[in-house]
């Protein structure tokens, strides 16, 4: 979008303030408020100076000046506030004039830069399946001598908000209303999120109690989609506020219940032909789709300290929740750390895989990014899944098949990996 047509969108929109966001190390949207008297073609292209060293990951108290940047591309009328134009921005440093290293949207567009580079592929595609919870209430606190949580939730059948029809712990996955309290909350989100540009496929309630929501984005290439995720959990807490509730992305909330995850599926195309597709393949995948799989399991101890970073993370990984601790691939298995779905047959567009590790604590921009150069990787050195003991593996238990290798069960042990990895 040219600044000429930003400035025809504020002038016909009687904005009044142009709201610019960016992303920290963790994964948490930062932004700062411009009045739109400032907005100018000047200051757009100089930029609008914060003090780095306030945000996480970035940089230090004695090299803190930073310039925000914002990309045109990105606006949207915020949902939330009134007369207020959204714009994501890009970091730079503002004595090299240039995008700073450490801003996690710049990693992920050298992460794309790199694929064409290679011409292994020219685009890559992702779809991230973001689960998270909607609780009515949330209560904790931490003291030198105690400790305590509650959870509150109409779906839970307890005390004040008990209404006769409580949601079974693990039977979530579809039942109507009124056992699924959360239909109206996921329908105005979906309007939403479709009024300021962003596709949606599907919505619905996910297996957990408690009310765990899954609403579903249409793919897009890879900074878009990290784009599109940070503005989705944007809108998933400003609207739970809205309604008096609190959307949780926390992994495992729950100790007895399905977690949340960041399910990823992602594809490789070159010219407009996905490169995943084989129709004679396994699950109709390529052997290229299969030396990317394997490079992504290969290094999954480094990898998960960035698709799953939280201490939290781990107590999602366990057995017997549908979670995918088994490092292997197969067709139509959630056990496993990367499924081939089947729901389309003979479909060369839609062909693409599911890394089913990652959950919504997770840095999109950085772990979209490494699973791409992981993947690449793997690509590159035409790994072979089966010798590595990684399948593919059809319809068995795999939890309880002797031999295969599980997914780390602790945060300390990937952050040690991550320390010492390099590509």
């Amino acid at each position: 979008m040219e600044i000429k047509e930003i400035f025809n969108l504020i002038e016909k929109n009687l904005i009044d303030f142009v709201d610019l966001k960016f992303t920290d190390l963790r994964g948490t949207f930062q932004h700062m408020t411009i009045p739109v008297r400032q907005f100018t073609k000047e200051n757009i292209k100089k930029g609008f100076g914060f003090d780095g060293s306030s945000i996480r990951g970035l940089s230090h108290i004695y090299n803190s000046d930073m310039i925000l940047k914002p990309d045109l591309e990105t606006a949207f009328f915020d949902p939330f506030f009134e007369k207020t134009l959204s714009i994501i921005g890009d970091v730079f440093d503002p004595e090299k004039r240039k995008p700073f290293e450490k801003d996690p949207r710049l990693v992920a567009k050298k992460a794309q830069n790199y694929l064409k580079k290679t011409e292994i592929a020219d685009t890559s595609y992702w779809g991230p399946e973001i689960e998270f919870f909607v609780f009515d209430g949330l209560d904790f606190g931490i003291y030198p001598r105690s400790s305590f949580f509650k959870i509150k939730s109409a779906e839970f059948g307890e005390e004040e908000l008990e209404d006769g029809y409580p949601m079974a712990i693990k039977l979530g996955y579809f039942p109507v209303p009124p056992y699924d309290k959360l239909q109206a909350f996921r329908s105005d989100m979906v309007k939403i999120l479709q009024t300021i540009g962003i596709e949606v496929e599907a919505h619905h309630h996910e297996v957990a109690s408690g009310g765990q929501v899954e609403i579903n984005l249409r793919f897009d290439t890879l900074v878009k989609m990290a784009d599109k995720v940070m503005i989705y959990k944007y809108v998933a807490r400003n609207l739970a506020k809205k309604y008096g509730m609190v959307a949780v992305f926390l992994p495992k909330p729950i100790f007895a219940d399905n977690g949340s995850g960041m399910h990823t599926h992602q594809s490789l195309f070159k010219k407009g032909k996905n490169l995943f597709f084989d129709k004679q393949g396994y699950g109709q995948i390529s052997k290229l789709a299969e030396s990317y799989i394997t490079g992504l399991l290969v290094n999954i101890t480094p990898l998960l300290a960035i698709t799953n970073p939280t201490v939290n993370s781990y107590r999602r990984l366990v057995p017997y929740f549908e979670a995918p601790t088994v490092l292997a691939f197969s067709k139509r298995n959630r056990s496993a750390a990367v499924r081939v779905p089947m729901y389309y047959q003979n479909e060369e567009k839609s062909k693409r895989i599911e890394f089913r590790c990652p959950d919504p604590t997770a840095n999109p921009y950085l772990a979209f990014s490494a699973m791409l150069i992981l993947g690449i990787e793997g690509v590159r050195k035409k790994l072979d899944p089966k010798k590595f003991g990684f399948g593919p593996y059809n319809n068995e238990n795999l939890w309880e098949k002797e031999g295969l290798k599980q997914t780390p069960d602790n945060f300390l042990t990937v952050l040690e990996a991550l320390s010492k990895d390099r590509i």
